[in-house]
């Protein structure tokens, strides 16, 4: 069973497609991560996973999770909030359209009251029931983690985020993934490359610099991850020159917030004791 993914729904202008197969990376490959590491989704990018054709019947049933989510006691505005985006309409044209910033429980609500019989939408009430208390922690239960506990939830949300910003660069014309990465690493460590890094922390030959960072370091680069991959898909950036350049100035930039900020530089911020790798194998984290 395969769904359409149209990459062009607004405006009457050509439809393009490619297919690909039903599996939980569906909705993996569409979820974005914020500056505060929250996970959410684009209804309008979640409609073409869930293989709605038509916005205006995806509309209804975000009206129906609306009216599940305030049912279940939850403030609507917390897990499902309206955004604008523009959208490229032909002959250098483009216009604004309604997208919403879905939580994982808003998608859980979402899929829940979607067509039952779309095989991609069975697909997803089991993604979103299974992952949505496992992988959300509320700002209470975060600020009652341990820093070592912070770190692994952290490193978790990077892997994840690096996975997906691969695929983006992957799509916009990345061969070199070492010198990809390195691009980020270098605006975000005022030139440091990931060995330079690695040599500073004092780490052993290709021992993961993620790892090897404590908590507030890891949200640093998530934030530089995830704006990577939103700026390559929004400006559609293509060509390996191009997306190396653009996560160089996305880490510059992030690295010109913390300072603005007040805040610690990453390479000055400490290496912890223990990587994460220790920890697990000392059963520190379960």
């Amino acid at each position: 069973m395969t769904i359409v993914n149209y990459l062009k729904i607004e405006g009457g202008s050509k439809l393009m497609s490619k297919t690909k197969e039903y599996s939980k990376t569906t909705f993996e490959e569409i979820k974005h991560i914020d500056e505060y590491g929250n996970e959410y989704w684009l209804a309008r990018e979640l409609q073409i996973a869930l293989d709605y054709k038509k916005w205006q019947k995806f509309i209804n049933v975000i009206e129906n999770a609306k009216v599940a989510c305030e049912q279940s006691k939850f403030t609507i505005d917390d897990h499902i909030t309206q955004v604008g985006k523009m959208v490229d309409i032909g002959s250098k044209t483009s216009r604004s359209i309604v997208d919403y910033k879905l939580s994982r429980y808003a998608c859980y609500l979402i899929v829940q009251n979607a067509n039952p019989r779309k095989e991609v939408v069975a697909l997803g009430q089991t993604y979103f029931a299974v992952q949505t208390r496992r992988q959300e922690l509320t700002d209470k239960e975060y600020s009652m983690l341990t820093e070592d506990e912070k770190r692994f939830y952290q490193r978790s949300l990077t892997k994840k985020g690096n996975y997906s910003l691969n695929q983006a660069a992957k799509k916009a014309g990345v061969k070199n993934f070492d010198q990809f990465h390195n691009a980020g690493y270098k605006g975000l460590y005022n030139g440091e490359t990931a060995d330079d890094i690695a040599k500073r922390k004092g780490l052993r030959y290709r021992e993961d610099i993620l790892d090897n960072m404590g908590s507030d370091e890891l949200i640093a680069n998530l934030f530089r991850i995830s704006q990577t991959e939103q700026k390559l898909k929004k400006d559609n950036i293509q060509g390996d020159g191009k997306v190396k350049e653009t996560h160089y100035e996305v880490g510059q930039e992030v690295r010109n917030t913390i300072n603005r900020l007040g805040g610690i530089m990453p390479e000055d911020l400490p290496t912890p004791k223990k990587s994460i790798k220790e920890l697990e194998k000392e059963k520190v984290i379960k």
